[in-house]
């Protein structure tokens, strides 16, 4: 699934990029505000690591304006800002966690992955649909109990399904997460991947079924 992190300093984000998609997720990094709004507003995220000081204003301004909207994407925020007041403004104003620079990369991702297990984020750690279960921190899948070996578009594309099951996801919301602002899509791209996902299901005798409502998006069952 696909994160936004917003950071100016070019070397850090290329390390929180390598060692995020280490742990399997996909990312768009920009570096200021404005682009981020354009960002949140064109792509669904799964959570947001932040920034404060950026070059075109503060990124604690970003953050009141998500939770004033009732925006519910899970925020990280990643600064240098170490003071006490500044922990406590940045929990008052709605972030999930605030890590100080320096950071170990080990301790982000496991950041990370607290907030996204906590009740009303993301359905915990174990997403589960008839013989089928996915680990969404080690990306491993389980079908009748045995592990069972997918790419990781693949992988990608059923997590999205597993995620919103019993309802239709767009075509258009599975590019997103896949592809983010700047992948090229080739028009048949998703086609193809929920396809080769349907094969595997199939030959792992998974209980499972992916419908494709014409027109619209693709939509994650149990078998009739």
């Amino acid at each position: 699934m696909r994160i936004l992190i917003v950071e100016d300093n070019n070397e850090l984000a290329g390390l929180i990029s390598r060692g995020l998609a280490a742990s399997g997720y996909e990312l768009d990094v920009v570096n200021g505000l404005g682009d981020a709004r354009l960002a949140l507003a064109g792509v669904g995220y799964l959570a947001l690591i932040l920034d404060l000081g950026l070059p075109d204003g503060d990124g604690m301004a970003l953050l009141r304006e998500l939770r004033a909207k009732e925006e519910p994407i899970p925020v990280l925020i990643l600064t240098a800002r170490s003071g006490l007041d500044d922990r406590v403004a940045g929990l008052k104003n709605g972030a999930d966690d605030y890590l100080v620079k320096p950071f170990a990369i080990e301790e982000l991702v496991a950041r990370l992955q607290a907030i996204l297990r906590r009740p009303g984020q993301l359905l915990g750690r174990s997403l589960s649909l008839a013989n089928l279960t996915y680990d969404t921190e080690s990306r491993q899948v389980f079908i009748g109990g045995e592990p069972r070996l997918l790419s990781a578009r693949e992988l990608t594309v059923l997590e999205i399904l597993l995620r919103r099951q019993g309802r239709v996801v767009p075509k258009k919301a599975i590019e997103d997460h896949m592809f983010g602002l700047t992948g090229e899509v080739a028009s048949n791209a998703i086609e193809v991947y929920v396809s080769r996902l349907r094969k595997q299901l199939d030959a792992f005798a998974a209980t499972v079924e992916i419908r494709t409502i014409r027109g619209v998006g693709y939509l994650l069952s149990e078998a009739k």
